[in-house]
């Protein structure tokens, strides 16, 4: 290229978006090398930096290849141009990543193995023939072994392991699909597997590791297995004493377990798969996802009591896939802690936790930066319903329409995620779950303080949940008192509102049916059965539930015969016995009067409008439970009862009054006992309740003139309800929008909460 020529240019391209850990530099490399450009490509702190030289007409169209021929995996927010004086580069180089500037660029998830490194795996010749850590730029870990940016090996948990000759001449050859593949390793100079005792001693290393733990699976034996983003518990499902060991050991009595399958064909001998359900399993992100139950499948009813679907995962490490196609079955993989606890990701602490619950330990020497469970979601026709977001999915944002001051929303009690608002992007946590233990808010603290120093985040405003009592709204008033930020309050629904509007582009106010469990309502009562009319800023509560007392408070909501009462009670008063004999025997004498006298001296009853409470009623009048272990197990066995029938009555109901319109419960419960006095199948009756729930939707989404709603909350995890909801609403010409990228339960709210905040804030400015 002669210096005098003056029809070649420079040209500048800025890439923002998922473009560092997922081979863009080497794809940008390979590319300015077929179209014969000179320059150079370098990672930054907020993207990928690239400098070309040639003609115009080829610099464009190199552009223009590198938004169709992007990496599979990568995702392109946006490409600033710059065309420059041309200054006579003479070849094409990858520099040295910069580690100064802001820190906006977008971590990648971790990612399941590629189908070119499972040949590699499972290939006798190859150097990596059952090599457990086997990876490329296609597929690998990523957010889980990041320590800071830009995302460069000596910034990841891999810097501890020094490539061998073969690696890095993969490393440095451009032809290589492992150029400048950050975790890249082989047996030779990578991680290792080991098989530890109680005492960490260890007993195999190696491959012998990985066949000696497949042989303690096929006898019946516990195993904590470290993963990819932290432990797993595994046991054989068809050795029914060894899991009624582990759910005595966990413990863990009746919630169901997630199973990792060995390949797809072995879940369709057990499982309905549809298209679209086996494009989510076989994706990257690999999630547990919940799929029918075969009649004829063998896999006992232990796994998951009483439930018609089982959380099904394929193998997405090279580790998962050797251990489960040496087992040839499936593994019940559950995630590696105690109950509420978060996933452990360190060996050590996994043997002091865990030594009263496993047998031994499959460990190895790479570390875990950060916790990631296993992301859950469930189908829906075409649509995926995200039920856990994590592995596969965090900390990947949520763009939004505007720009937002730096903020930081602290989420939920229950299913907690965190959020940081950046620029135009809100980037959501892993799931942290339950702040119910002292554990798990060490695990929420330390990872809200390891995203701002990963973001270099310093934030500008505060947001979290208005319940006083939530220990993230405690922490976010505590924090916000110490660094003197000012902090936003929003309430849990209209956060569960917004949250939806966000992922669904919408931006003019909607009406927003919001019903979950519970929520700090702004008349003192606990919400759960709301009609919200608003937009990012506010909201008017334009519908409700009647409300009725909730027995012992929390105590209820584990005890669905405690919230039939305090239902029951708001209609017969001191005659609730008398008028409900067969609900004496859910009471001891004792309790029955000792829990009337609470209700009439309203002593620990707050009053709640929520319609997951109802459906915690319904199932206790039903006779379907009457206690549960695990959070929302009456409302899943109501529904799973819903699902054997698709008739039903519709139930009577009243809408009373304007703005707010009280929905009046009681005509439905009324004729929903009588139906049971009669003898209708429990099934019907369950079916009739959904679809009666549908009706009241339509016809309060109707009574306002809305045209457009969003269905957000807990209480549409039920796939039943919406499809009842949804055809309704259709077939009425009202457009309908639900989650697909962040949870409809509290897993989502911190989105909201970011939002709401960030608009507040510029509205005070």
């Amino acid at each position: 290229m002669k210096k005098s020529d003056v029809s070649v240019k420079r040209l500048r391209l800025v890439v923002r978006g998922a473009v560092q850990g997922v081979g863009f530099r080497p794809f940008v490399y390979r590319l300015a090398k077929r179209f014969g450009l000179t320059g150079w490509v370098i990672n930054a702190t907020d993207g990928v930096y690239i400098e070309v030289e040639g003609r115009e007409d080829i610099l464009k169209d190199f552009e223009r290849a590198i938004v169709e021929e992007k990496p599979p995996v990568s995702f392109i927010q946006a490409i600033e141009r710059s065309w420059l004086e041309r200054v006579g580069y003479t070849e094409f180089t990858i520099r040295k990543s910069e580690e100064e500037g802001e820190k906006t660029v977008l971590i990648l998830p971790d990612i399941a193995t590629c189908k070119d490194c499972m040949v590699e795996v499972f290939d006798p010749k190859d150097r990596r023939y059952r090599y457990p850590f086997t990876n490329c730029t296609n597929c690998g870990p990523r957010f889980t072994i990041i320590e800071s940016l830009p995302y460069d090996r000596p910034n990841t948990t891999m810097k501890i392991f020094k490539m061998c000759e073969a690696c890095s001449r993969e490393y440095e050859d451009p032809s290589d699909r492992r150029f400048h593949a950050q975790p890249n390793a082989c047996p030779v100079c990578g991680p290792q597997v080991e098989l530890w005792d109680h005492g960490g001693r260890v007993k195999k290393i190696g491959d012998d590791a990985m066949r000696e733990a497949v042989k303690l699976l096929k006898d019946g034996k516990i195993l904590a297995v470290k993963g990819l983003g932290g432990f797993h518990v595994m046991v054989d499902p068809f050795s029914v004493k060894s899991v009624e060991l582990l759910r005595k050991r966990k413990p863990r009595k009746e919630k169901p377990y997630a199973l990792m399958f060995p390949d797809l064909e072995t879940v369709k001998k057990h499982c309905y798969v549809t298209e679209r359900e086996e494009e989510e399993l076989t994706s990257p992100v690999a999630p547990i996802l919940l799929l029918r139950k075969r009649e004829e499948s063998n896999i006992p009813d232990i796994v998951a009591p009483g439930n018609p679907y089982l959380g099904v995962m394929l193998p997405y490490t090279p580790l998962h896939h050797i251990l489960l196609k040496d087992l040839g079955k499936p593994v019940i993989a559950t995630s590696g802690n105690l109950s509420d606890e978060p996933i452990i990701t360190d060996e050590r602490e996994a043997i002091q936790r865990l030594k009263n619950v496993v047998d031994l330990f499959l460990v190895h020497t790479r570390p875990i930066k950060r916790h990631a469970d296993d992301s859950i979601e469930r189908v829906l026709g075409n649509r995926t319903v995200i039920l856990r977001r994590a592995r596969g999915l965090a900390p990947f944002p949520i763009r939004v329409k505007m720009s937002l001051q730096r903020v930081l929303a602290f989420g939920g009690h229950l299913k907690n995620t965190f959020a940081l608002g950046i620029g135009e992007n809100v980037f959501i946590s892993q799931h942290i779950g339950d702040l119910e233990t002292r554990e798990s808010l060490k695990v929420f603290l330390r990872e809200i303080e390891d995203f701002r120093r990963l973001f270099d985040f310093d934030p500008e405003v505060l947001a979290c949940d208005m319940h006083p009592r939530y220990l993230s709204s405690q922490i976010a008033q505590e924090m916000a008192e110490r660094e003197g930020i000012p902090l936003v309050k929003v309430q849990h629904h209209h956060a569960h509102l917004v949250s939806c509007m966000v992922e669904n582009d919408v931006e003019e106010a909607i009406l927003g049916i919001t019903w979950d469990g519970t929520g700090y309502g702004l008349d003192g009562t606990v919400w759960g059965g709301e009609f919200l009319f608003g937009d990012f800023s506010e909201f008017k509560r334009v519908a409700h539930f009647r409300t009725f007392p909730l027995l012992g408070g929390d105590k209820a909501i584990k005890e669905p015969r405690r919230v039939a009462l305090g239902l029951l009670f708001e209609i017969y008063q001191d005659g609730v016995f008398e008028e409900f004999p067969s609900l004496k025997e859910h009471f001891t004498e004792e309790e029955r009067r000792v829990f009337l006298n609470a209700l009439k001296a309203k002593v620990n009853t707050p009053l709640t409008s929520s319609v997951g409470r109802m459906f915690d009623a319904v199932a206790s009048i039903l006779g379907v439970r009457q206690r549960i272990t695990f959070e929302g197990q009456a409302a899943m066995e109501l529904e799973f009862r819903a699902m054997r029938t698709d008739g039903g009555p519709i139930f009577p109901y009243e809408l009373k009054g304007k703005e707010p319109v009280v929905i009046d419960w009681w005509p439905l419960i009324h004729a929903l006992i009588e139906e049971r006095k009669k003898g209708t199948p429990v099934e019907l009756l369950a079916r009739g309740f959904h679809r009666t729930l549908a009706h009241i939707i339509k016809d309060v989404a109707l009574s306002l003139g809305s045209k457009r709603v969003a269905l957000t909350g807990g209480v549409f995890q039920n796939v039943v309800l919406i499809k009842e909801t949804e055809d309704l609403l259709l077939r009425e010409g009202i457009q309908v929008i639900t989650h697909q990228r962040v949870p409809p339960n509290d897993g989502g709210i911190s989105l909201g909460q970011a939002v709401v905040a960030g608009v507040k804030m510029k509205q005070m400015d």
